[in-house]
């Protein structure tokens, strides 16, 4: 029997070579565009270890002088790389934290208590994701600027933490809310006829159990976060202040007077690593959070 069903299992993993030869051109240009993309990280990576001087030669990866891994100690103490990166990481740890602990209850209820106002609040969610940025964030700096808090810098920090917070509360609720949808209700209705009061449900079994979607979410979270430019560049008015986004693209304008373009580069990879290191260690996460959620 054994021998039989090794056999029916190969046959079934035979390549279907038609089917293959249609997807050719998908394939290619997949291809082609992680060709591209290691091609320009590797050069980026290449420049961040040499000379400003080979970088306008032409020798990137041909390293004539060697590699220069002190161009990390200088970006990270001297460009305040390590103050931009302080400061985005507190701001995308700390939103990221409130995100879950507020959109995550709230995502449950609607998508399992039926009352007069869910679908007014969901529909609400939906529309706040259209609104641009743009069109709130006037008001917004009008009234911090009212309360007098913007040369505060533990004011301001928390003021844009709270902003990031507000933004990103439609999407991550409605994220949340269809994975919530997805789990059987099973589990509650035996956590009822166990006298487990539905608080408790939820942090104890339902909660757990939206692990994939909560992690998934919190990546896309954290990485909006750690890029944004726009409120950042309106709210943080000093290095103290300034996120990676912003950081960056004053070293950048400050590289025609310095001319240290492989410190430039060296600071843009430890800008790039966080986000990179997320997607490399939880990229099944994020997979199997974004194909749907625990059905059952």
């Amino acid at each position: 029997m054994a021998g039989k069903n090794m056999k029916e299992k190969k046959k079934r993993e035979k390549i279907n070579w038609k089917k293959e030869l249609k997807l050719t051109p998908g394939y290619l240009i997949i291809l082609i565009w992680v060709i591209f993309t290691f091609m320009l990280l590797g050069w980026i990576l290449a420049a961040s270890l040499s000379t400003t001087s080979d970088i306008f030669a032409g020798n990137t990866l041909k390293f004539p002088s060697g590699l220069h891994f002190e161009n990390y100690a200088k970006a990270w103490g001297s460009s305040n790389v390590a103050t931009f990166f302080s400061n985005s990481l507190v701001y995308s740890l700390i939103s990221c934290t409130l995100l879950i602990l507020i959109c995550a209850p709230a995502a449950y209820v609607l998508s399992r208590f039926k009352f007069i106002a869910n679908k007014v609040i969901q529909t609400g969610f939906v529309s706040a994701m259209g609104v641009p940025i743009t069109m709130i964030v006037l008001p917004l700096f009008g009234v911090v600027a009212n309360l007098g808090i913007l040369n505060n810098v533990l004011a301001t920090k928390g003021v844009l933490i709270l902003l990031y917070v507000g933004i990103n509360i439609p999407y991550t609720t409605i994220f949340l809310l269809t994975f919530f949808s997805n789990i059987s209700r099973t589990y509650e209705e035996a956590a009822a006829i166990d006298g487990c009061p539905p608080m408790k449900t939820f942090w104890r079994i339902m909660f757990p159990m939206a692990q994939s979607g909560i992690v998934t979410v919190t990546i896309f979270n954290f990485i909006n976060i750690w890029n944004e430019y726009f409120l950042s560049l309106i709210f943080a008015n000093s290095d103290e202040l300034r996120p990676v986004a912003v950081g960056l693209y004053g070293m950048l304008q400050s590289m025609q007077y310095t001319g240290n373009w492989a410190g430039m580069f060296a600071a843009v990879v430890i800008v790039f690593l966080p986000t990179f290191i997320l997607y490399i260690f939880l990229s099944e996460k994020i997979i199997s959070g974004i194909t749907g959620g625990i059905k059952g």
